[in-house]
């Protein structure tokens, strides 16, 4: 069985570091580049395999160059892959531009590739946590629902306020979400005010902040976590760790500190490299980091 099953969203990622964001009809020259596989829950699930658990990811991958790549990238990990779906419409391409304040901006194109059908065939229906980043909202809340009659823990990566992120919200057991989507769910620029809105819904709750660490609620308790000392080079993929780190952490049945500071440092980690899924840490970097820390 798996620890966790990551269903949602696998891109291409072409990621590019520039000095600046080009202005309008600019044309700048990158200094590095990395391509690689990207999307939130695919590599949430390649972080979760990098740390020493199992992970399968259930999304979709095209029968092109970039889905082919993406595939191997993701067997070669160590993630289950037999609830991949191939199909012939594009896999969904993203370019991405960090810049030297560790910020970065991306550009996604799907072109008409749709979301999974609710019977999509999913082998593994049972791990010990689910993970959902909402862009397969049809079928991640009919997964949501079984998990919830096999009670298995749930938990949703938050990164924006769409369709999938708004069904699941009041539906997860763990709401991880980011300032954004909090700002745009609870109408407020006021994370406090956001954290008191997403902890109605009867979740976890926790925002992420950047570099200002994170809130969260839990049973009626409030608390706050700095974040870790990094020197920032590309934010792109903190959060995937960060959910990934967290979804294994709920499966290994950590304490709630400790599970906090796990997630946050995998997340922290993954801002020091250029790209998502070539930056994501391994076990030993987090207790590394974890251990230099805390000393």
């Amino acid at each position: 069985m798996n620890d966790v099953l990551c269903t949602g969203h696998a891109s291409w990622d072409i990621s590019m570091a520039v000095t600046h964001h080009p202005a309008s009809d600019e044309k700048i020259t990158a200094h590095a580049m990395q391509l690689s596989g990207g999307g939130p829950a695919a590599n949430a699930a390649v972080c979760i395999a990098r740390l020493g658990g199992h992970a399968a990811f259930c999304g979709y991958l095209g029968h092109d160059l970039f889905g082919q790549a993406h595939l191997q990238e993701l067997q070669q990990a160590g993630v289950d892959t037999t609830a991949v779906v191939r199909g012939d419409h594009p896999t969904p391409v993203s370019q991405i531009l960090a810049k030297q304040d560790g910020l970065r901006s991306v550009v996604n194109f799907k072109g008409d590739t749709p979301t999974l059908a609710v019977d999509t065939a999913v082998p593994d229906r049972s791990p010990a946590v689910l993970l959902f980043d909402g862009h397969e909202p049809d079928l991640s809340l009919q997964l949501c629902e079984q998990a919830r009659l096999q009670q298995c823990k749930t938990v949703l990566d938050a990164g924006s306020l769409h369709r999938g992120t708004q069904l699941l919200a009041p539906r997860v057991d763990y709401l991880v979400a980011s300032a954004r989507f909090a700002s745009q769910y609870a109408r407020t620029d006021d994370m406090m005010q956001a954290l008191n809105c997403l902890a109605g819904t009867g979740n976890t709750a926790i925002i992420t902040l950047g570099e200002e660490g994170l809130i969260w609620s839990r049973d009626g308790v409030f608390g706050s976590l700095p974040a870790f000392n990094i020197t920032a080079i590309d934010s792109t993929g903190a959060g995937d760790a960060f959910h990934g780190a967290f979804a294994l952490g709920v499966a290994r049945e950590m304490p709630w500190p400790e599970l906090l500071r796990y997630a946050s440092a995998a997340g922290a980690l993954t801002c020091t490299r250029l790209g998502a899924r070539t930056a994501l840490p391994d076990a030993a970097a987090v207790a590394s980091l974890l251990a230099a820390q805390t000393s």
